[in-house]
C-alpha cells in the first residue's frame, strides 16, 4: 500500500495523514506493508513534504510582507536541490489577524530566502508558490536579489504592488550572479497571466483584503511594472506577462519568470518528482491519497489529481481519504478515484471533524480496508 496524500489543512499535515491512514489500515489487516510519501503540490506544506522525504531543514531570518522580521524555513539536498515555499517569508499566516496589506505587502523576504539557499549551496531550486499576502509582481523578491525599481526622482519604490504605480525605471543587471547557474523550477497549479480579468489582482486580490478600488489600483500598476521591465529587458518581458503561472501568487510568478528565467511546471508533477513518488510507486500494488477537501479546485493540479493520474497509468487502483467530499462519483472516475472517504460521513460537524481528523481518518481507513483489501 502506497499512502501519497496531501495536508488536511488547518488539522493535519501530510505526514499525519499518513500515520493516522497506517494506522487505521492496519487495525483492518495487521501487518500490512505500508508506504508512505507526503505530496504537496507547491502551495503551503511543499517544505514540510520535502522535509519528510529526506531533505535537510535550514532556517533564515527574513522580511514578512508587511516588514516585521519572520523565520522561514526551507529544504535542502546533498546533490544542492532546494525547496523553496514563497508562503514562508511571504504567506497570508505572517500578517496580524484579520489586518491585510494589499497594497503594501511585500515579497521582499522571498528574495531573501532564495539568497539564503544559494549561500547553503542550492544548485538548483523548486521554487513553490502559493497562499501569498502580495501582490507585488515579485519586484520586492527581485529587489532583495540586486534588481533596482526607482521613480522619476531616482529613489527606490515603496513595497507593495500599489506604489508600482511610480516605477520609471527598472535594472536587472544587479541581479545575483549565481541565479544565472541556478536552474529554477516555478511550481504552480496557477495558471493565471499577470493582469486582466483572470490576472493576479482580479483573481486572487479580495482573498488578501483587496477591495474593488484596490483591485483596480494592483491591476493598473501591475501593467505599468511590465511596461517598464519591457523597456529593461525587451520584448520578453511582455510575452512572460501574459504567460500561464505569471498571475500566481500575486504575480511572483512574473517576477520568477522575467527576472529568475525560471521554467513554469505545474506543482505537483515537479513535486512527485522531488519527492521521490515513482520509485515508491512502482513497488505499490495499491494507492491512497487525500487532501482536506476534494473538490472542483482538485481537479485543477491540485495533489490527490496528480496521484491518480499517475497511478492509474501505471495500472493502479487509486482510492481517495478527504475531511470533505464536494465532487459527484462521476468526477472522482474521471480523475482515476475509485471511492473517496470523507471524515464528514463520519461526523456531520465540521469544527468537532477537524478537531477529531486524526480518529476519524483512522476509522475511515479502517473501512477502506475492509471494502477493498479484506
Amino acid at each position: 500500500m502506497l499512502i501519497a496524500a496531501d495536508k488536511f489543512k488547518g488539522s493535519l499535515t501530510a505526514v499525519e495523514v499518513a500515520g493516522h491512514v497506517t494506522a487505521g489500515l492496519r487495525r483492518a489487516v495487521p501487518g500490512l506493508d505500508v508506504a508512505a510519501v507526503p505530496v504537496a503540490d507547491g502551495g503551503d506544506g511543499t517544505v514540510a513534504a520535502a522535509l519528510a522525504a529526506g531533505f535537510t531543514r535550514h532556517e533564515a531570518r527574513v522580511t514578512g510582507p508587511t516588514g516585521t522580521p519572520v523565520t522561514a524555513t526551507f529544504a535542502l539536498r546533498a546533490d544542492g536541490t532546494a525547496v523553496v515555499e514563497m508562503a514562508e517569508a511571504s504567506g497570508l499566516q505572517h500578517l496580524p489577524e484579520g489586518v491585510f496589506a494589499p497594497l503594501t505587502a511585500t515579497t521582499y523576504g522571498t528574495g531573501e530566502l532564495l539568497l539564503a539557499a544559494l549561500d547553503a549551496g542550492a544548485t538548483s531550486i523548486v521554487f513553490g508558490v502559493g497562499g501569498s499576502a502580495t501582490t507585488d509582481g515579485g519586484a520586492g523578491m527581485l529587489a532583495a536579489l540586486g534588481a533596482r525599481f526607482l521613480d522619476a526622482d531616482g529613489e527606490p519604490v515603496g513595497p507593495g504592488g500599489g506604489p508600482l504605480r511610480d516605477l520609471a525605471t527598472a535594472d536587472l543587471s544587479g541581479l545575483d550572479p549565481r541565479l544565472a547557474q541556478t536552474e529554477i523550477v516555478l511550481a504552480s497549479d496557477v495558471d493565471n497571466p499577470l493582469t486582466g480579468p483572470k490576472g493576479a489582482p482580479a483573481v486572487y486580490g479580495p482573498q488578501k483584503g483587496a477591495d474593488e478600488d484596490d483591485v483596480a489600483t494592483l491591476d493598473a500598476a501591475l501593467a505599468h511594472y511590465a511596461e517598464v521591465l519591457e523597456r529593461a529587458v525587451g520584448p520578453r518581458a511582455a510575452e512572460y506577462a501574459l504567460a500561464p503561472g505569471a498571475g500566481a501568487a500575486g504575480g511572483i510568478g512574473y517576477g520568477a519568470l522575467v527576472g529568475l528565467d525560471a521554467a513554469f511546471r505545474p506543482g505537483i508533477d515537479v513535486m512527485l518528482d522531488v519527492l521521490g513518488f515513482g520509485p515508491a510507486l512502482a513497488k505499490a500494488t495499491f494507492v491512497i491519497t487525500g487532501e482536506g477537501s476534494l473538490d472542483e479546485q482538485t481537479l485543477h493540479g491540485k495533489a490527490p489529481a496528480g496521484v491518480a493520474a499517475a497511478a492509474r497509468a501505471a495500472g493502479l487502483d487509486v482510492v481517495a481519504v478527504c475531511g470533505r467530499l464536494q465532487l459527484p462519483q462521476e468526477a472522482l472516475d474521471r480523475a482515476g478515484i475509485r471511492r473517496a472517504y470523507a471524515l464528514t460521513d463520519l461526523e456531520s460537524d465540521p469544527a468537532r471533524c477537524m478537531a477529531e481528523a486524526g480518529p476519524l481518518l483512522e476509522r475511515a481507513a479502517e473501512s477502506l480496508a475492509r471494502d477493498f483489501l479484506v
